[in-house]
């Protein structure tokens, strides 16, 4: 390729506090229009902010979880643009003195990991919202989220490629869900993206004019919209065009993005110090004592995975890519320590597959690590095959017996037969019913000796120790 893909992301996690930013309205989601704006985020004459600490200690807990500078004094400015859903005709943001400045970000993507720097991490009220589609000719404005606290974390161009990008944004949302300031449901407006996107001769250090498309909420609609946009400039640039600085949307049903409007630089939006807000002074001890409640973090959890449980450097990411799916691991492996890869084999396999078809999360999951560690520790112990496991496991997710996958095997008569000789006496049985496939075996063709296993395998019904009538079989064929 004779281009490079330049792409840099700006983040908005909604913060989990219960109230807004600058008033004491709840943030709860779904709540009917403009029935949780008050006088502050109405911007009636005469009110005025107060800051939220909770808000603050989310941004600094993350400035701390990515290895970034926590400025002190911090200034909340205005930031003025004029929409009808946007009350007081500026947003109460930060510009020069942002709460988080700098930090990086660890991405894997083709197996390669990468660091992706921040530029900053900044507090900010959302605005309301338009509605269009309820309304003939003309539009309503539902200001419930007006002052919904936002921590807008902003990329450096680091990101080359859309598959780079949605490995960021599925990084930075881990990271946020696992250390607590947000929820992340991207359905409902928590996490959004808005990608900009630049493209330049492969080599150059000079970056191209940049798009930004606004409000992806999803990582597939993320990589689409790059995807499209980075090939729309290439033609227009290899056409002998020029790329205009613009703000585009994505349109999902067309696959698609268009212009909304000419992207506006930071001198348009005339910041200046917000006269209502006090500097943010933050104190060394106030971040200590918020350093202290930082639980281990993802990548340190992973590495931990590795040299304490051996996994490889892939199942221990998968094992952590949520902090629910890392602790469901970590209290199985608890009760069968040295059954590490069985364990994580079990819950990146079966568990995560049944969640993923029954559209539910780990914490929903309806068998709990100790459940699952019972049954795990009876394909251990040699009681049943995994093959078996497998039936168990069913019946259990259905709810079956109480989920105890003891009285599930005994019910459903599966224990394994593990007997030597037991299986001695089958395995003679059917060597003595299949004699052309034990001559074929010892003629050299090795399929006669898996279709002897599947006879005794049969003939048991699965229940027989396959390790062990697979010792027996070759003793007797080869005796």
């Amino acid at each position: 390729m004779q281009w490079e893909i330049v792409i840099g992301l700006e983040v908005h996690a909604q913060l989990s506090t219960h109230s807004k930013i600058f008033s004491g309205a709840s943030t709860a989601y779904g709540a009917p229009p403009n029935t949780q704006a008050c006088v502050i985020d109405l911007a009636l004459p005469g009110v005025l902010p107060v800051l939220n600490k909770g808000a603050v200690e989310r941004a600094i807990k993350f400035g701390l979880a990515v290895g970034a500078k926590i400025n002190s004094p911090s200034i909340f400015a205005r930031k003025n643009y004029f929409y009808p859903d946007l009350p007081k005709g500026y947003q109460i943001s930060q510009y020069e003195l942002p709460v988080v400045q700098g930090g990086s970000i660890v991405i894997q993507a083709d197996g390669v990991d990468k660091s992706i720097r921040l530029t900053r991490a900044h507090l900010e009220e959302d605005a309301g919202k338009s509605l269009h589609e309820d309304f003939h000719g003309m539009s309503g404005i539902d200001l419930n989220r007006a002052g919904t606290p936002l921590l807008e974390i902003v990329s450096e161009p680091d990101l080359r490629s859309s598959i780079e990008a949605v490995a960021y944004a599925k990084t930075l949302h881990a990271l946020v869900r696992w250390i607590g300031i947000c929820d992340g449901n991207m359905q409902e407006g928590s996490f959004r993206c808005d990608a900009n996107v630049s493209v330049r001769p492969r080599g150059s250090d000079k970056l191209g004019t940049r798009c930004e498309i606004k409000n992806l909420n999803s990582f597939r609609f993320l990589e689409r919209a790059i995807d499209y946009e980075a090939r729309r400039q290439i033609e227009t640039l290899e056409d002998g065009g020029t790329i205009r600085q613009e703000t585009r949307l994505y349109d999902a049903s067309k696959d698609e993005t268009r212009t909304m409007r000419s992207k506006e630089d930071a001198n348009d939006y005339r910041y200046f110090p917000d006269p209502d807000l006090l500097p943010l002074e933050i104190s060394s001890g106030w971040i200590e004592q918020i350093q202290s409640t930082l639980p281990e973090l993802p990548q340190a959890r992973c590495n931990r995975y590795v040299t304490e449980f051996k996994l490889s450097a892939y199942d221990a990411g998968v094992l952590t890519s949520s902090r629910e799916t890392a602790d469901y691991f970590e209290t199985t492996v608890k009760q069968l320590p040295t059954q590490a890869k069985l364990c994580a084999n079990w819950i990146m396999g079966e568990i995560n597959g049944q969640l993923n078809k029954d559209g539910i999360e780990i914490n929903d999951c309806p068998i709990s690590s100790a459940q699952l560690a019972a049954l795990l520790t009876r394909i251990s112990d040699g009681t049943i095959s995994g093959k078996t496991a497998k039936t168990v496991f069913e019946s259990m997710w259905n709810g079956e017996l109480d989920k105890d996958a003891d009285a599930v095997i005994a019910a459903k008569g599966l224990k394994q037969i593990s007997d030597d000789s037991a299986i001695e006496k089958l395995v003679d049985e059917v060597l003595a019913a299949n004699a052309q496939q034990v001559t074929d075996y010892r003629n050299g063709k090795e399929k006669a000796f898996n279709s002897l296993i599947g006879q005794i395998m049969k003939a048991t019904q699965g229940k027989a120790n396959p390790a062990q009538v697979n010792t027996i079989l070759k003793k007797k064929l080869t005796g």
